[in-house]
């Protein structure tokens, strides 16, 4: 896999977005594993631009480690600024599943009921509110109405 080839605008652009973060991935004694490889790949699915920290003295290998890196992942290097290697992949697109019959689900709600009484304690009622339904501010449950077409929409659909 290629590695990605920036602009000097594009890349400096990166470079920008990168300052404040922090590194996502640190790279020990044992140098890049596959499981390494496989962390650096995960974050840059998830975040597109991230930072490396890469625990080892010799300059060279950083240097080897970030070549192999933007190549084997197709990431762009953006940035090797001392132990600190920044990378760059466009976020893949997720695929949605949208279920057009989807409802929101049943949730349970408390809702407190106050003596006419004064001095006694309130009632605490469970409620479960379904999706079609919404709660009143007197703590009634009701249920929703279909919307309403206007007169104008339902001349123009006949």
């Amino acid at each position: 896999m290629p590695q990605i080839q920036l602009t000097p605008a594009e890349r400096r652009e990166h470079r920008a977005n990168a300052h404040h973060l922090d590194p996502v991935v640190m790279i020990g004694g044992d140098g890049l594993t596959p499981a390494v490889q496989k962390e650096v790949h995960a974050a840059l699915n998830a975040h597109g631009l991230i930072k490396v920290r890469v625990f080892n003295d010799d300059r060279a290998a950083r240097d080897q480690i970030y070549q192999q890196l933007a190549e084997e992942l197709s990431a762009a290097p953006i940035q090797h600024i001392g132990k600190l290697l920044v990378l760059w992949r466009p976020i893949p697109e997720k695929e949605k599943t949208v279920d057009e019959d989807r409802m929101p689900g049943p949730r349970d709600v408390k809702v407190l009921k106050f003596s006419s009484r004064g001095g006694q304690r309130p009632e605490v009622k469970q409620l479960r509110v379904l999706g079609n339904q919404r709660l009143t501010a007197g703590g009634k449950v009701k249920r929703a109405q279909p919307k309403q077409k206007s007169i104008k929409k339902r001349q123009q659909g006949d």
